[in-house]
């Protein structure tokens, strides 16, 4: 057995830190680095304790229940409210939360976790070693009465057992050795016994639920019994309101009856430069035109290849995000330093005249027509569809935007797989497995429908290994293949530009997509 106490986790962890951070690997140096994502420092002043503001959020929450949400929006604001055994901080790192160390075995098939003493839920009682073995066997489908509509991840799946073997250890067994499973260990803990968590959330974070408006708003209020006196909120009360789009929230901004707002266009940061403080980000998203690999004509390999060679990334990054953003050729962000393989970046460099050709082997010469299905809510893949459209033109191609709610979005393009294509950023868990493993032929969240059995293999290669360089390489492989087979057209990962008025500071970018207001605060 190999013993890590959670201070030694920073250590242990420091593979999963590199790579989220985008720092170097040296960890001194990462220490004593700024941010890596924030171009523009705002005046961050004395912070008082008190006071509330609006938080602008695009889209409504699919669900109050951390364990069904599935939409990033919606995890970005129920961060607030739920911790794992483990959770991130800003620099990528998995902190100390509801446990306060853990043991991983030398082959990486069992973990041993110790709960913090003196931790309590929103509703006043304290988390016991019982609601963490319910909370986990209910992520991983593993309670005796199952709830379907509960996400159960497939990393998750590979837990075998979940047991407390006294009331401060929790032992979670795998089928198969798994050594990033830590980073799945931000699962929420929950009461066992309470049956609300979708009309009224209960967790252990910095923030307690307080109510919610569908279409309108999601409020919450700090958590003064807060385990983590050092990590208590500042504000007293934050109003996530839902906005219909940017334009929609640009006028509430210049209003003032929205303190922040995350999803700013270019030309909106632009105008608003003067009236709020601008951070710039990552948005740690994969923006793609996602193409049903089931659906014609993108179930021919060649007809993805056309639309690989006659989409200008760089055109787009310039046209909808002023320059900004990185440009990507695989489903993997540069955060991910250490997994990220920068030579697809360039494997598809635009060529209208490659372009017909893959069309004509494909058998469409004279092009062909599809829609682009894309959420009305984000403006972002809004622009980005349209300058794509202008882009097939020269080509021939003739697409369409079908821009649709978000609910709808989800039912009918992620759920159903019922489109031709669309545009989204698609996000990650603090382990490159997630933003790979959708693509494997039997992932539940495998929406493109892409197919590969050498993908498959090599995905299990990865999942199974404890030895780090077979595991890295693996993680390569999987970019390659993805991007030699056209899975899709990956774009970019987007940045963030963030409106935050200028009586507030603290706010942080995380390198996982999350709006983390227990360090906003109002300057004296």
């Amino acid at each position: 057995m190999k013993k890590n106490s959670l201070t030694k986790l920073a250590l242990l962890l420091t593979v999963m830190t590199v790579a989220l951070s985008g720092c170097s690997g040296d960890k001194s140096k990462s220490d004593s680095s700024p941010s890596p994502n924030v171009e523009d420092n705002m005046s961050q002043g004395k912070p008082t304790n008190g006071g509330s503001i609006v938080v602008g959020i695009q889209q409504d929450l699919d669900s109050l229940d951390p364990g069904k949400a599935i939409a990033a929006g919606t995890k970005e604001v129920l961060f607030n409210i739920f911790e794992g055994l483990v959770k991130p901080d800003e620099k990528g790192n998995l902190v100390p939360a509801v446990a306060s160390k853990y043991e991983v075995s030398k082959d990486g098939k069992t973990y041993t976790f110790t709960l913090r003493d003196g931790v309590k839920f929103h509703n006043g009682n304290v988390v016991t070693a019982e609601d963490v073995v319910y909370s986990i066997k209910r992520s991983a489908g593993l309670l005796d009465k199952t709830d379907k509509s509960v996400y159960v991840d497939s990393a998750l799946q590979n837990i075998s057992k979940v047991e407390k073997t006294d009331d401060k250890t929790i032992v979670v067994s795998l089928k198969s050795a798994d050594t990033e499973l830590i980073g799945y260990m931000t699962l929420a803990i929950i009461p066992k016994d309470y049956d609300k968590q979708d009309s009224a959330p209960v967790g252990t974070g910095p923030f307690k639920f307080v109510s919610y408006k569908p279409l309108e708003s999601f409020v919450v209020e700090k958590n003064d019994d807060y385990w983590n006196q050092d990590g208590k909120a500042y504000l007293d009360k934050v109003t996530f309101k839902i906005v219909a789009n940017t334009d929609s929230a640009f006028t509430e901004l210049t209003a003032g009856s929205i303190d922040i707002y995350p999803y700013l266009t270019d030309d909106q940061a632009t105008q608003l430069k003067n009236q709020f403080n601008v951070e710039v980000g990552n948005m740690n998203l994969v923006q793609g035109l996602f193409l049903n690999n089931d659906k014609e004509p993108f179930n021919n390999e060649d007809v993805r290849k056309a639309l690989n060679y006659a989409i200008d990334k760089q055109a787009i990054l310039d046209m909808v995000a002023g320059g900004r953003g990185n440009i990507l050729g695989s489903n993997m962000y540069s955060g991910y330093k250490k997994y990220f393989d920068s030579s697809l970046v360039n494997m598809y460099q635009t060529d209208a005249a490659k372009a017909k050709e893959y069309l004509t082997k494909a058998g469409y010469p004279n092009g062909f027509t599809f829609t682009i299905t894309v959420p009305s809510n984000y403006q972002y893949h809004v622009d980005t569809a349209q300058v794509i459209v202008e882009q097939l033109k020269s080509v021939g191609i003739t697409a369409k935007i079908q821009k649709v709610e978000w609910n709808t979005w989800l039912s009918d393009v992620y759920q159903k797989r019922n489109y031709q294509a669309t545009i989204v950023g698609l996000d990650g868990k603090l382990s490159a497995r997630s933003l790979l493993e959708r693509y494997s032929s039997k992932a539940t969240n495998n929406f493109v429908n892409y197919k590969n059995e050498e993908y498959d293999k090599v995905l299990d290669t990865a999942i199974n290994t404890v030895d780090d360089k077979e595991k890295v390489a693996s993680y390569k492989t999987l970019q390659k293949l993805l991007a030699e087979d056209a899975a899709s057209v990956y774009i970019q990962d987007p940045p963030l530009l963030v409106a935050v008025n200028k009586k507030l500071g603290g706010y942080t970018f995380y390198p996982v997509y999350v709006q983390d207001m227990a360090k906003v605060y109002l300057k004296k």
